[in-house]
């Protein structure tokens, strides 16, 4: 049976995890030219791929006309309108599988998301490197007979900055480091009071730029933003294309186990992570980045960490592991990365 041509990519959420899919696909369409791809997700995840060679964005209005079993329906009408010949499933859940039952006579092969082997690092049984999904993702496509090599990754030139994203940035003379300091879950948080320690003393070398977004966020990062020089905000102040813009012009991320790492890696940047109660070992560290640019919370103190794969589940007193991350080690693994 020949290889498909045309090759539909289910990922609908969330936004680090459909960020990790751009790598994978930006590999695989440059080593299979020949390849056509059709990435269906959310209309607010468009932007990701639009450097993507061969690869374009099926918008899935999930909580619109495509929402509940018709609206799947509909939606799988939609996309066999397309013509493709086979389906990655980068996202295996009750949507997609729903989505497989009306693609009958497709070959569709869904991610392996290693639940077993991930139950058993977050209970305690095995504490050790798992496949990241980057890796989890590729193979996918393996089993659709592409192979996808992601050693020698390419990524995109920095965008051109527009004289609003410029502004941004204080001293053009200086580097820039972006720093994300929220995540979907308290205990996947540095301290706040930490961060502020960190902003205060990387400010007087470097251009900080703070992302963040949600009321309360941008209240917080508009107070460092105030209290310190070239350092701004831009919580608030630009949609997700402007962001991805800017974040291309960053030489060093600062960010959480969360989305912002993940949109910095896939642009090619350095991404220094802090871990809480979450491990790099479940496979979500940022793409192509060097095993110690992950700092992660003292399992001396904290011995049960990683207590859950998402930073949802963890025992009294976890809250606020990843303050056990030294303000001095983060300043020097930065300075010394830049």
């Amino acid at each position: 049976m020949p290889n498909p041509k045309h090759i539909l990519v289910l990922r609908f959420s969330a936004m680090g995890d459909v960020a990790m899919t751009v790598p994978v696909l930006r590999a695989l369409t440059t080593q299979h030219p020949e390849l056509k791809i059709t990435v269906v997700t959310r209309v607010f995840f468009k932007p990701f791929f639009q450097d993507l060679e061969n690869v374009t964005v099926f918008e899935a209005d999930l909580k619109g006309k495509h929402n509940g079993v018709f609206g799947l329906y509909k939606l799988s009408k939609e996309l066999k309108a397309l013509n493709f010949d086979a389906v990655a499933d980068l996202h295996n859940v009750l949507r997609s599988k729903i989505l497989k039952f009306f693609f009958f006579g497709k070959k569709v092969v869904q991610l392996d998301k290693g639940r077993a082997e991930k139950k058993a690092l977050v209970s305690g049984q095995k504490f050790q490197q798992l496949k990241t999904t980057h890796l989890r993702y590729a193979e996918v496509f393996e089993a659709l007979g592409y192979s996808v090599d992601l050693s020698q990754p390419r990524f995109p030139e920095p965008k051109y900055l527009s004289e609003n994203l410029n502004s941004f940035i204080s001293k053009k003379d200086l580097k820039t480091i972006g720093i994300a300091p929220f995540a979907a879950h308290q205990s996947k948080m540095y301290p706040l009071s930490q961060t502020e320690d960190v902003i205060q003393e990387l400010s007087k070398s470097y251009n900080i730029i703070l992302f963040g977004g949600g009321k309360k966020e941008v209240e917080i990062l508009n107070q460092f933003e105030a209290k310190f020089n070239n350092v701004t905000s831009v919580a608030g102040k630009l949609n997700l294309e402007e962001e991805l813009s800017l974040i291309s012009n960053l030489d060093l991320m600062l960010a959480m186990d969360s989305g912002n790492a993940h949109l910095a890696a896939m642009l090619g940047k350095k991404v220094i992570t802090i871990w809480g109660v979450t491990h790099p070992f479940a496979g979500f560290a940022p793409f192509n980045q060097p095993k110690d640019f992950a700092l992660t919370a003292d399992r001396l103190q904290f011995p049960l960490i990683p207590t859950s794969i998402y930073g949802n589940k963890f025992p009294e007193g976890y809250e606020n592991a990843a303050g056990t991350v030294l303000v001095k080690d983060i300043i020097k693994k930065i300075k010394t990365s830049l």
